[in-house]
């Protein structure tokens, strides 16, 4: 009996595949995206097929995006598919080639999605989608559905912005598909929503850093900036010329013994 990989099992791969620290935002996106992943990987009715690898690769770019140093998203998505048993140039080959599809049908993707063209512009495409209208038990999965939402993106990017037009067409392919449109189009929304706040969060952080490095800048600069009323008053201080002239008139000294303390008056106008 084979032994089923554990959640513990694929993070101790990637950690071991990836060693160089991962922000913490994103870290949480990173390894939520690895246990779904992993879920999927063990379930016995899983099986690999391009649309999921599109999901995938998708998920990963949304929402890395800006991720610093850029490098190493290279070595982070590597070791992400590794770390399930998989194999990353794959999943980018597949990808590519959708995406290429999906631009290339343009207006007739739709009609290839829903199993109603006979085009040969892409028959493998076609043939995985027959299979996962013929399987009973296909897994279904929410990277499947972001997926089938990067070609109709890729295709006709105004599309996905028609909420009506885009829900008519989900339900279509869904329907051919024999997949639940509910949970299909409940996904979506949820990943769209999400894409939104990580939009939304980068943004913050942007501004946040450009605050903090403005403030370094000014205390940078005050730092090195001279005090000068520090030195004027020091150069008054020292300048022989400023010094009470009393003090060096022997002319101006004043007896101790005749000196008379005149009371101020008590009305300032007399």
């Amino acid at each position: 009996m084979t032994n089923v990989r554990t959640v513990s099992d694929t993070k101790r791969s990637f950690y071991t595949l990836h060693t160089r620290p991962i922000n913490s935002i994103y870290r949480r996106v990173v390894e939520e995206l690895m246990v779904e992943m992993h879920l999927n990987s063990v379930n016995v009715d899983f099986s690999y097929n391009a649309i999921y690898a599109l999901g995938v690769v998708t998920v990963f770019e949304r929402f890395m995006e800006g991720y610093n140093p850029q490098k190493d998203t290279e070595s982070i998505f590597s070791a992400l598919i590794k770390a399930i048993g998989e194999d990353p140039q794959v999943y980018k080959q597949d990808t590519q080639r959708l995406q290429a599809v999906a631009k290339n049908l343009n207006q007739e993707l739709i009609s290839c999605l829903t199993q109603q063209s006979d085009s040969e512009k892409d028959a493998q495409l076609q043939g995985l989608l027959k299979a996962i209208a013929d399987n009973p038990k296909f897994k279904y999965s929410r990277l499947f559905a972001i997926g089938m939402f990067s070609m109709l993106e890729s295709s006709n990017p105004e599309l996905v912005k028609d909420e009506k037009q885009l829900a008519e067409v989900l339900q279509k392919i869904t329907t051919s598909l024999n997949l639940s449109y509910d949970k299909l189009s409940k996904d979506l929304e949820l990943y769209r929503s999400n894409l939104d706040k990580m939009q939304q969060t980068l943004v913050v952080m942007a501004d946040i850093l450009s605050a903090d490095r403005k403030k370094r800048e000014e205390r940078s600069k005050a730092a090195n900036t001279p005090n000068t009323d520090k030195s004027d008053s020091e150069t008054s201080n020292s300048d022989p010329s400023n010094s009470d002239p009393s003090n060096s008139d022997p002319s101006n000294s004043t007896n101790p013994d005749t000196t008379v303390t005149t009371p101020p008056s008590s009305n300032a106008s007399e």
